[in-house]
């Protein structure tokens, strides 16, 4: 058991590695050398990465990869996505290919407003706070504006502040239910910042409210924080073209396909077993991109299934229908979404990223983003309907098994050549190699 240690985030980069290979590694020379091995030659740049979070000890990376072929409201894409599933680029740029000869993706987003809540408690006469909050909330407004003054510059700023009731559900609990405007920015910081200087004026405002009793001044803020669920900052995206021009095989006529598609969807509406799973595959796609473009995917992962759950059940966040000879396929979800600021400014490959996608604004790129959830989800449905989802998937997975194993470049040109026409599994992987050694 290692040592509680002192002081460990003062220590420079070396010492770290220093103790953690003393009391966890064995003084493994392996573990050590695979830490520095991963540092990155550009000491500029490591010294970057090394403020971008606590006691960094070297860098963790994942494929930086494109999609291409990506049509969207009329404008060709190549999308940039950091993933490490072996499948997942492949099946978006199959899905971009398909759609762009059928008139590509259209995207739109319906909404951009963000929320934040000033926690309190408040013991005394609803009727006299609510009095309290309708002379006060002006003030509350105008107390942050020296926060607010840039934000309002670009468009953005506080949108309203409501006071919500919540004693039913806790005693004496309140909330400032608030909604913001952010532009380009995702806005937590800035959200956050107008937060506590509503929470700070709402406790001095109550204790020179005349109207209220010495008992009833003493307003408790419990905490002031951003919410993660945004079902009012919402993009939809979609695809359609007529039936006829679906896939056709000798297994599926174009009909067929599209009903055995709809009914897969429609699966997902009302069984959440399938719907967690089936919204995992948007996901993928999702957050591909938001980690590429420098945003918070677990933000955005834990918006989008509370957003599936606003029904009181989990269900699918895509759609699809067949109404007069024309399949649509849909999806409505909450992206809260920034292009300038946090690592935006600082990432080399956010940057990048962003300069690859015609440098965005906010709103452009909730509406690739949510594409990239539809094209993904449309591949998934795609091949589970016809091929199965272990065909394409194992096929990507050949090379990371391969690596496993340790196949020489010889051992991979022939097990690829092999696998080309025969079934991907693990097992089977592990008995060619075998063969081929022998």
């Amino acid at each position: 058991m290692a040592p509680i240690v002192s002081g460990f985030s003062k220590l420079s980069k070396a010492d770290k590695i220093k103790w953690l290979a003393e009391h966890h590694f064995d003084n493994d020379v392996t573990a050590t050398n695979t830490l520095i091995t991963y540092w990155n030659s550009d000491d500029q740049l490591q010294r970057l990465h090394d403020e971008f979070t606590e006691n960094t000890i070297s860098n963790y990376y994942l494929p930086f990869s494109v999609a291409p072929n990506f049509l969207i409201n009329g404008k060709r894409y190549t999308i940039p996505m950091t993933i490490e599933e072996s499948s997942v680029v492949a099946a978006a740029s199959k899905a971009a290919k398909f759609w762009q000869t059928r008139g590509g993706f259209k995207a739109k987003v319906l909404s951009a407003i963000k929320v934040g809540q000033v926690h309190f408690t408040y013991t005394g006469n609803v009727e006299k706070l609510n009095q309290f909050f309708n002379k006060t909330q002006d003030i509350l407004i105008a107390s942050a504006s020296h926060i607010t003054k840039n934000m309002e510059k670009r468009g953005g700023g506080v949108k309203e502040i409501e006071l919500r009731d919540k004693t039913s559900e806790i005693s004496n609990y309140y909330q400032l239910h608030c909604t913001f405007e952010t532009a380009d920015a995702m806005g937590a910081n800035f959200i956050n910042s107008c937060l506590e200087q509503f929470a700070k004026t709402l406790v001095s405002e109550a204790k020179e409210y005349s109207g209220f009793t010495e008992t009833e001044k003493n307003i408790e803020i419990i905490m002031s924080i951003l919410s993660n669920y945004v079902p009012e900052c919402l993009v939809r995206a979609s695809v359609s073209c007529s039936v006829n021009e679906l896939p056709n095989t000798t297994q599926l006529s174009a009909k067929q396909y599209a009903k055995k598609f709809v009914r897969a969807v429609n699966i997902a509406e009302i069984e959440p077993y399938r719907a967690v799973t089936h919204n995992k595959g948007i996901m993928n796609g999702i957050d591909a991109v938001v980690l590429a473009t420098g945003n918070d995917f677990r933000a955005i992962e834990a918006g989008a299934h509370a957003y599936a759950s606003r029904n009181g059940k989990y269900t699918s966040l895509t759609h699809a229908e067949i109404k007069n000879n024309i399949f649509t396929f849909s999806i409505e979800i909450p992206l809260a979404l920034g292009t300038v600021g946090g690592l935006t400014n600082l990432h080399p490959l956010v940057k990048l990223a962003l300069q690859l996608l015609g440098k965005p604004n906010a709103k452009k790129l909730m509406e690739i983003t949510a594409v990239a959830g539809l094209a993904q989800n449309f591949a998934a449905i795609n091949s589970l309907i016809t091929t199965g989802i272990q065909r394409g998937h194992m096929k990507m997975h050949l090379m990371n098994i391969l690596n496993q194993f340790e196949a020489t470049e010889i051992e991979k040109v022939q097990l690829i050549k092999y696998f080309k026409t025969n079934t991907v599994t693990h097992s089977d992987v592990a008995t060619q190699i075998e063969k081929l050694r022998k």
